[in-house]
């Protein structure tokens, strides 16, 4: 870290958002003259945040809060699963307290239209829901066309991706556990931008750290489109380090971009030759959620775009898309910058509900890695809003040294697990 100490900074983190939304609104206190409705689609870590701190501003706004699934499987630490430093279970939210002690409407159902001139959601189960504001936080979808061979059936059933957490974690676990030793793990990361961008390099690691410990003669083969990728310096050194000659990364040009796959003969085809594996991991290129589509919100890209002030939609009025899903400038898509937005989206619904202009925004992220046991690594940054959009305060955060010590990395590993106790406890507590 550089300008301020690493340890200072992780006090921050889950408090910079917060504060900067409570320094403008105090004690939330303040209702409206008439109720106001808003609507979260999404209970993820951008729509639960979102949720939570909309009732933390103001408790007279109604919140309604739309998500299918009656638990939330994290992605962060899902990676965790893989080694066995962590169950399904110890990575599983639910909504209760949401619900319960903060006073969200929570419906288990799914949305499947969004009418911006009526200011209406629909449900797949038939109800319509209308709205003041409308927070779409869908996550991520993907791209199953661009890989020839790959196909979503394909993923449930022998190339997991497991970059959506729950089942697939459970199939890439199942298949991990059940490998012969010296058998050839295949990790396929996709292009820029995507979900977590250390998040495949983890996985690398951590697939190591269980096979080193049951199956010693294996390996892992990172078949990679770029030329380099987040935390690079620090993630090769302590491969080489943990896990020497078990993880080869290739680039690029050295054979890691991939042309097609073939399921039945469990191979990787790519520009220079096929590469065989016993486990498959395919994370395929990636793009907003369905309803950011079917909504008429993305854009040529894909992803969303939006007005950084607010993450209002710059395409429908009264629609705020956080998360994976929007274009955040420098911001990477994590799940704690998903919960940062949430947070200053939060903030910025009730000033509008108010007639108020929202207050520039500051923004906060951090992304840990673990590489083994002991062993962890993170970057961070601040961001906040400019003429150019969000873009990170320089010298505001910074990287894992590259001579860290053990102690170091070790009080890292530790801090990794601080985060994500502190973070899912900020957000489902």
């Amino acid at each position: 870290m550089s300008s301020i100490s690493r340890r200072d900074f992780n006090k921050l983190l889950l408090a910079g958002s917060a504060g900067v939304a409570f320094g403008v609104f105090g004690s939330g206190s303040q209702g409206f003259a008439a109720q106001k409705r808003v609507v979260v689609i999404g209970g993820g870590f951008g729509g639960a945040a979102t949720a939570k701190y909309l009732k933390k501003l103001d408790p007279s706004i109604t919140v309604t809060l739309v998500e299918p699934k009656a638990a939330y499987a994290t992605c962060p630490f899902s990676n965790w699963v893989l080694a066995d430093l962590r169950t399904m279970p110890q990575i599983t939210q639910t909504y209760s307290a949401l619900a319960h002690r903060h006073g969200i409407k929570v419906i288990g159902d799914t949305a499947t239209a969004i009418d911006p001139v009526k200011g209406t959601v629909t449900l797949k189960g038939g109800r319509t829901l209308g709205y003041d504001r409308l927070v779409v936080s869908p996550g991520i979808d993907f791209k199953w066309s661009a890989i020839e061979g790959y196909s979503q059936a394909l993923a449930e059933s022998k190339m997991p991706h497991a970059y959506q957490a729950g089942v697939q974690t459970q199939l890439l676990h199942k298949q991990l556990h059940a490998m012969k030793d010296g058998g050839t793990v295949l990790i396929c990361p996709p292009a820029n931008p995507f979900r977590c961008p250390p998040g495949p390099y983890e996985r690398a690691s951590l697939v190591a750290h269980y096979l080193k410990k049951k199956k010693p003669n294996s390996k892992v083969i990172i078949l990679d489109p770029k030329e380099k990728f987040s935390k690079q310096g620090l993630f090769t050194k302590g491969w080489q380090r943990l896990y020497p000659g078990m993880i080869e990364w290739r680039g690029a040009t050295t054979g890691g971009k991939i042309l097609s796959v073939d399921g039945a003969a469990m191979t990787v085809k790519t520009d220079l030759g096929e590469v065989k594996g016993d486990v498959i991991n395919i994370i395929p290129p990636q793009k907003a959620g369905q309803i950011a589509f079917t909504a008429g919100l993305t854009d040529e890209s894909g992803w969303c775009p939006v007005n950084p002030m607010s993450f209002e939609s710059t395409i429908h009025k009264n629609i705020h898309v956080i998360g994976d899903a929007c274009k955040a400038g420098a911001m990477p898509k994590s799940g704690f910058a998903a919960s940062s937005q949430g947070k200053v989206a939060a903030a910025a619904i009730v000033m509008l509900l108010r007639g108020q202009e929202p207050a520039p925004p500051s923004l906060v992220n951090t992304c840990y890695s673990l590489v083994g046991t002991d062993y962890g690594i993170s970057v961070a940054g601040v961001y906040q809003f400019t003429a150019n959009g969000i873009v990170e305060i320089p010298g505001s955060g910074g990287l894992t040294p590259i001579d860290a010590s053990d102690d170091q990395l070790a009080q890292e590993a530790m801090f990794a697990e601080g985060w994500y106790t502190n973070i899912v406890r900020d957000i489902w507590g």
